[in-house]
């Protein structure tokens, strides 16, 4: 509860643990055994950052926090926690909140790119190797230089394919890329594919301002609650996206300094799943994040079952620590005790791993940054009740928050931008072209030189054919004869040619001239008679 510009969380008989806005950047830490209160705690805080201004993320993987939206009511149960903390102004109330989900069935979608989220946190999606993971870094990196967007799996898939077929041009610049590597990432994504349903990635992608809101009307930070009760179901990409949001604010938030209270509280359910099954460059990553984002005005806040969950360099920059209840039926148990009690500052009056065991529902060891900076005496109180509704809410009155949300119709439907999949099909809708036009091009060529061919094959042919009929008419007998009787007359002209001349230079008797002339007129009429035969 916000009351006199402090947050109250919990009280005792003599004590009152507030959290100081200007100190709530510092970072937090919510554990505790299922079934101790955190959920409750998470919701006081979460109603009380708003009530002070402070806009407000949180994750909710069961539900329970849907009646963030709503007014409270003052049962039994509630009236007699009011009564005996003694919360003389506390009233019930309801809170600004919009409502996320990534499959967008309980809230405005929520995407991110697979360009945004990086070739780490997608490599840890599809379990691929770190020799896989190496080849699907070279694909990030031809996508970049190639400017070739990859806003979702099928553009991931597009680039895949681009890069397989086009694998020897590539590996000369970015080193080997084996087929069977290629195939297997591609594989590996046509099953995430399955699994998420596109609903993960895509555009229009979440913009962190959109969680940096004030409520016009009342003032209020906005809560946005990321219902992830669908999402859990695949720890995997519910990691994924909680990380890719945080290294979103780190990277794109500007450096504030010490403000009076945070810009932005950011609450991340389940945190042991954030170092148990990310890889190592991940977890450093996440460090750094924690170490240096608080200077961007934002606070983060872990929750989970035990401090054992979060790594050292973690814990060392939590500064904010409600822990609740724990077991210890187990050694690992009992160890886990020992961690959350020397995580806190001791309290003289008891003995907190003592306490730590004997807490009731709603009871917490509480320690929170003073005005200098360091974590105050531990102590030990009942935690506030909530103001709003506790539990989920209804569909109707999710649906109508939904619709009258600010972001209605921001994100609700998937855009279509320019990216690796349409620049690959536009290339390949040009290859295809033209390689019909190849294709056309040399069946003209084929028919052409048939055409030419056959033109060929029927000249040959004919040459051929003139060649035998010319040859038949040779061999025919009026061919002979007529080649005979025209030989004999050709002979006989020139004989009188001849003797003509003869007779020109030596001189002959008249009687002889006529002889012979009178001969050549018989011969010449017998081959006339002759060739006028043959000719019939």
């Amino acid at each position: 509860m916000y009351q006199n510009g402090k947050i109250l969380v919990g009280k005792n008989d003599q004590v009152s643990a507030y959290i100081l806005p200007k100190m709530a950047n510092r970072h937090g830490l919510i554990t505790g055994a299922t079934g101790t209160g955190k959920t409750v705690s998470v919701k006081v805080l979460t109603e009380s950052f708003s009530a002070a201004g402070v806009p407000v993320f949180v994750v909710d993987v069961k539900g329970d926090l849907a009646g963030t939206a709503c007014m409270g009511s003052m049962n039994e149960n509630i009236s007699s926690r009011v009564e005996k903390l003694k919360l003389d102004d506390f009233r019930t109330q309801a809170f600004p909140v919009v409502f996320l989900d990534t499959y967008g069935h309980n809230g405005h979608p929520m995407r991110t790119s697979v360009q945004a989220l990086g070739h780490r946190l997608i490599s840890k999606m599809l379990q691929l190797s770190d020799a896989q993971d190496s080849v699907l870094a070279m694909i990030y990196k031809i996508a970049a230089d190639e400017n070739m967007p990859l806003y979702d799996l099928a553009d991931l898939q597009a680039m895949l394919t681009w890069v397989s077929n086009n694998r020897g041009r590539y590996s000369n610049v970015y080193g080997n890329l084996p087929v069977q590597t290629l195939t297997t990432i591609q594989r590996r994504v046509v099953e995430l594919r399955d699994q998420v349903q596109e609903h993960f990635f895509g555009t229009p992608i979440f913009k962190h301002s959109d969680l940096r809101a004030i409520d016009a009307d009342t003032g209020m930070g906005r809560v946005t609650i990321l219902d992830a009760q669908e999402l859990f179901g695949n720890p995997t990409s519910y990691v994924a996206m909680v990380l890719w949001l945080l290294n979103d604010l780190f990277e794109n938030l500007p450096e504030v300094g010490d403000l009076d209270k945070p810009k932005l509280i950011f609450f991340f359910d389940e945190a042991h799943l954030l170092f148990s099954q990310m890889p190592q460059p991940v977890i450093d990553q996440v460090i750094k994040v924690v170490k240096l984002i608080r200077s961007k005005g934002v606070g983060l806040y872990f929750i989970s079952q035990s401090p054992a969950d979060i790594p050292n360099e973690v814990l060392a920059q939590l500064g904010n620590k409600i822990q609740h209840g724990l077991h210890a039926y187990t050694p690992s148990e009992q160890r886990a005790i020992k961690a959350a009690a020397d995580g806190l500052r001791p309290n003289p009056d008891f003995d907190t791993k003592q306490a730590l065991q004997n807490l009731g529902t709603g009871e917490a060891l509480v320690s929170f940054i003073d005005e200098k900076g360091q974590p105050t005496i531990t102590q030990k109180v009942t935690v506030l009740p909530p103001q709003s509704q506790m539990g989920p809410i209804d569909e109707d009155t999710r649906r109508r928050i939904i619709n009258s949300s600010p972001l209605a119709g921001v994100y609700d439907h998937k855009t279509q931008e320019k990216s690796a999949r349409t620049i690959v099909e536009a290339e390949m809708a040009t290859l295809r072209a033209e390689q019909d036009r190849l294709k056309q091009e040399t069946e003209s060529a084929k028919l052409e030189a048939a055409k030419l061919k056959e033109e060929a094959r029927l000249a040959k042919e004919k040459a051929k054919l003139e060649r035998e009929q010319e040859r038949a008419r040779k061999n025919s007998l009026s061919y002979k004869l007529t080649s005979k009787v025209v030989n004999k007359a050709t002979n006989k002209v020139i004989d009188k040619s001849l003797n003509k001349m003869m007779s020109g230079i030596f001189g002959t008797s008249s009687k002889k001239s006529r002889s012979s002339s009178l001969t050549d007129k018989v011969i010449d009429k017998g081959l006339d008679t002759l060739w006028k035969k043959l000719m019939k």
